[in-house]
């Protein structure tokens, strides 16, 4: 039990990014060479996610250190021997603390076991799917097989990336935003647009709880985009509203429609919104969009076997995100657009305008 609440604490260390440069790199080298960690890394990542209240959680823990440091060991020893009145008057007077411990103790017990895997069966028929995309498991056709990494070279045959997703781009200087399960782990990061022009990217913040990891384009050959159609909702949606996503499941772009089925995630996890919309693995990180040409969300995962059931990060929490993203990381400054110019077309204009902002996300391992 020692060993695996070790274990808990540099995952949770890993996942908060309290470790330094050189911790990361080595638990991230143990995460490619150990499946079972990685696998482990994942599901405490989306424990922690179905948390709703994760802030009441530290105010717990921050209830049980002040608690601990008002007891005094050894006059509490002195008074429960002396007589055991001293001992119900101790109780009555810290009640609420105990049951502050009790609840620390069963939640590190249920992150522990879940964690662990304990809390899986394998009958389970309605499980969490992140959708990064396996391109090693897909035939790729001879287009893909020569495509250029490094439009300097042309020519040049290259081999297949290992993953692949969506990102899609937060300013016209070359931010974009994709999940975090998408890049985990990557030794390099490179984006293709819808004319097969590919371009280096470097992940310059990840924010695990929110599963969002924000790119920088640092190829020398990347030209600025044209400003940005679309903004970025921060209030809720409406259930039962229109929304579309356009991503990368194929080597080329696809269209999905759905509607909002619900105001939460898998599990009621409130960072994230319930979509009826065909998704497949390669979606995650596409941008979800209502009518008016707002994006409302990220595209992340889906509930297998379960029709009709996909989720998105709220854009709200991506905001969050970039809002956190420490400035002296930022080599240009990232403007978040607040002119939105898609509201007036219909959905086949739209689209039209949005695939220049859209890109697939080749990772390499």
């Amino acid at each position: 039990m020692n060993s695996e609440l070790a274990l808990i604490k540099r995952i949770e260390a890993y996942l908060y990014q309290e470790m330094s440069d050189e911790e990361m790199m080595q638990f991230e080298q143990e995460r490619a060479e150990q499946p079972d960690l990685d696998s482990k890394v994942i599901a405490h990542l989306d424990f922690l996610k179905s948390l709703k209240g994760y802030g009441e959680v530290q105010e717990l823990k921050s209830s049980m250190d002040s608690f601990h440091n008002e007891l005094d060991i050894v006059s509490l020893k002195e008074e429960l021997q002396e007589k055991e009145s001293a001992f119900v008057l101790y109780f009555r007077k810290y009640q609420r603390n105990f049951a502050v411990a009790a609840s620390v103790a069963i939640l590190a017990t249920l992150i522990t076991l879940i964690s662990t895997g304990q809390f899986r069966k394998s009958g389970n028929s309605s499980t969490y799917n992140a959708l990064k995309r396996d391109m090693e498991s897909i035939k790729k056709s001879q287009n893909a097989l020569i495509r250029n990494i490094n439009s300097k070279s042309p020519n040049k045959e290259i081999a297949p990336s290992q993953f692949g997703g969506t990102g899609f781009a937060l300013s016209s200087n070359g931010y974009l935003v994709t999940n975090y399960h998408v890049v985990q782990g990557a030794d390099s990061v490179y984006i293709q647009n819808n004319k097969g022009e590919s371009f280096k990217v470097q992940t310059i913040y990840i924010d695990p709880s929110y599963d969002i990891a924000i790119l920088q384009i640092v190829d020398p050959l990347f030209e600025s985009l044209s400003p940005l159609p679309y903004t970025f909702k921060k209030s809720s949606s409406d259930l039962g509203e229109d929304v579309y996503t356009i991503g990368y499941p194929r080597d080329e772009v696809v269209y999905g429609k759905g509607y909002l089925s619900a105001q939460t995630g898998f599990g009621g996890d409130s960072i994230a919104y319930q979509v009826s919309i065909p998704v497949n693995p390669g979606n995650s990180g596409g941008p979800l969009m209502d009518n008016r040409g707002n994006v409302i969300g990220v595209i992340s995962g889906k509930q297998t076997q379960v029709d009709g059931a996909a989720f998105a990060i709220k854009s709200d929490y991506l905001l969050k995100a970039i809002e956190n993203i420490p400035q002296d990381s930022l080599k240009k400054k990232l403007k978040i657009n607040h002119k939105n110019s898609l509201a007036s077309f219909n959905r086949t204009q739209q689209i039209k305008k949005m695939q220049d902002y859209i890109f697939m996300v080749k990772v390499y391992n």
